[in-house]
């Protein structure tokens, strides 16, 4: 759904992000975050695998040596590192945060709503299938993921970690 949207989605990072909450930025058209923000994505010490077309935006994004290493090797990357890389749009300071994404929400709000769809279509026309596609592929992987053993020892693990 978030693939095929019309409407802008825009993310606002003011703290950690882990897991799906960093994969699915690649699907916003517009990031912002506070300079204390990192990102980290964990699929594989929890025996699992990339979602929300991670694995299609991310080598794009970073390319692939620093996909690999935020995907496979489970690196936390800075707010600095997400925005030079391209994940990120811009980086505000905490105690403005809110009020600079405000202005840009408000800024975008007042544009005319049909250019602005039109303009977002064009802009992702080239890729929306292929993102379609990868997401069922992922979808269809973390299932898979989901029900095996290796999976389920991994939670477990990771869950009995937290408790003691």
């Amino acid at each position: 759904a978030v693939v095929s949207t019309q409407s802008t989605g825009i993310a606002a990072v003011n703290g950690p992000a882990i897991g799906i909450p960093v994969t699915t930025l690649g699907l916003c058209d517009l990031v912002y975050c506070t300079d204390s923000a990192h990102f980290r994505t964990p699929f594989v010490s929890l025996g699992q695998s990339p979602e929300g077309c991670s694995s299609y935006i991310f080598p794009r994004t970073f390319g692939f040596a620093k996909a690999n290493e935020m995907l496979l090797a489970e690196r936390q990357i800075s707010a600095e590192e997400a925005c030079t890389g391209g994940l990120v749009t811009r980086i505000f300071p905490e105690d403005t945060f809110r009020e600079e994404v405000d202005k840009v929400v408000s800024h975008m709000a007042k544009l005319p709503p049909q250019s602005m769809i039109i303009s977002k279509g064009l802009i992702r026309q080239e890729v929306k299938e292929k993102l379609l596609e990868v997401n069922t592929r992922e979808c269809i992987t973390l299932r898979d993921r989901w029900l095996s053993d290796e999976c389920m020892t991994a939670i477990m693990n990771f869950l009995n970690r937290k408790k003691k």
